[in-house]
């Protein structure tokens, strides 16, 4: 495993990269979800077991998460984005990669959805595993999970456990074009999402399933939003990753 870090703004954005053997290949970017970082048990393990198929990964805490710079409170989906849009240009300008995976958990499968729409030329495949695509109509009835705040008067602060939020934030995410944008992407997408999920309802994922021409969905019974349960958590390792590995070397 090596360390990267990239430019984007000014920011250093500081990641992982997996290798697999041979000198062209194909490589998953992992995205991880809201106050996590790129070193969550779930992205190492798919690391792993990508690297263990030949295929090559790169995960990065985004602005304002782990290693990161940037404060968290300025965080939004919209710089979230334009994080994973440089990851995207790092990936796609190595002469060594062939196909492009996206694979996300949580906001971060909102990134990559929205990513793969904006790239439908690049990406290959998307894995969303419990895609939080409710974060949109959660701002648009005044809820961050277990907070509750007025969507018509959004406060300029607003305390998350130990965290500040910005209002950016809120007022970002109720005009969040999630279903809009990810809908430009017709390639092949893999949904996982744990029917046992209370902080973002299995039917986000039916709702992206619904929407795209060419999508499995995957409900694992039981299964929270973060899979504690170590074998809803490799059960969707290897959907993952069966559905981007290569078929033969």
């Amino acid at each position: 495993m090596a360390r990267v870090t990239l430019k984007r703004d000014g920011l250093n954005l500081v990641g992982s990269r997996e290798e697999p053997f041979g000198e062209i290949y194909d490589m998953a970017i992992l995205f991880h979800g809201f106050t996590a970082n790129r070193n969550i048990h779930l992205l190492t393990e798919l690391a792993k077991q990508l690297r263990d198929e030949n295929v090559a990964s790169v995960r990065f805490d985004f602005n304002g998460h782990g290693e990161s710079d940037g404060a968290f409170e300025k965080m939004t989906p919209l710089n979230e984005l334009e994080d994973a849009n440089a990851i995207l240009e790092y990936v796609h300008t190595d002469p060594h990669v062939r196909n492009i995976f996206l694979i996300g958990h949580s906001q971060g499968g909102v990134i990559a959805s929205m990513l793969a729409g904006l790239y439908p030329d690049l990406v290959k495949k998307v894995v969303l595993i419990a895609p939080a695509a409710t974060l949109r109509s959660d701002a648009e009835q005044g809820k961050l999970q277990t907070i509750s705040y007025n969507p018509r008067h959004i406060p300029d602060r607003l305390h998350y456990q130990n965290l500040i939020m910005d209002g950016f934030y809120m007022r970002i995410a109720q005009n969040l074009p999630i279903y809009e944008v990810s809908a430009k992407f017709t390639g092949p997408v893999c949904l996982i999402h744990g029917t046992a999920d209370k902080i973002v309802s299995p039917k986000a994922s039916q709702k992206y399933h619904d929407l795209y021409q060419n999508s499995s969905l995957h409900l694992l019974d039981n299964a929270d939003h973060r899979l504690t349960n170590e074998q809803d958590l490799q059960t969707a390792v290897k959907i993952a990753t069966d559905f981007v590995k290569p078929a033969f070397y």
